[in-house]
């Protein structure tokens, strides 16, 4: 009766907390997070315009040429890849359900047979819903699965140069505006 190989279908849980026991973790694959060109579009507008900046004092101060590599647009707007684990669970009433864990947790946090309590978020409707969090009640862990995102994805050099870019862009409108 513990097998997922049941008669009755893999439902897809409907509230946002649910409880049941860990029947398999499922072999896990990537999908590619979508990064929406608008925020890409002022992101690198307001970094490019620090760069032109730091490009011209470069030049004043050395005959160095630029700086480090560069990705391209293209290497931008394709989005990171973050690990899907379909995780198999049945309830109380022996109904089995389906899941997807994204990003990484410890391979000793989930085992079968491990009672859990997980708070789940919805997807598209021909996805299950994602697992934000999970607490196992077995060994009374706190989990929360990490998966790259559209920040980490940009990374701390391009949005610190977009951050001081838009505060310059800001003061260059601040003061045409009060002139």
């Amino acid at each position: 009766m513990d097998s997922d190989l049941d008669y009755r279908p893999i439902a897809r849980p409907t509230q946002r907390i649910f409880t049941g026991r860990v029947v398999r973790l499922m072999d896990g694959y990537t999908r590619e997070l979508k990064v929406g060109q608008p925020v890409l579009v002022a992101v690198v507008t307001a970094a490019s315009v620090m760069g032109l900046l730091l490009l011209a004092f470069r030049s004043l101060l050395s005959s160095a040429g630029g700086g480090g590599a560069r990705r391209s647009w293209k290497e931008l707007r394709k989005g990171p890849e973050f690990l899907v684990t379909p995780l198999r669970l049945r309830d109380r009433d022996n109904q089995l359900y389906e899941v997807e864990l994204h990003g990484h947790l410890a391979q000793s946090a989930l085992h079968p047979a491990d009672w859990v309590q997980i708070t789940l978020r919805p997807q598209d409707l021909d996805l299950p819903p994602r697992v934000e969090q999970i607490v196992n009640l077995t060994t009374g862990q706190l989990l929360r699965p990490r998966h790259a995102t559209l920040w980490s994805h940009l990374g701390p050099p391009l949005l610190l140069q977009a951050v001081l870019g838009g505060l310059l862009l800001l003061t260059i409108v601040a003061l045409v505006a009060f002139t």
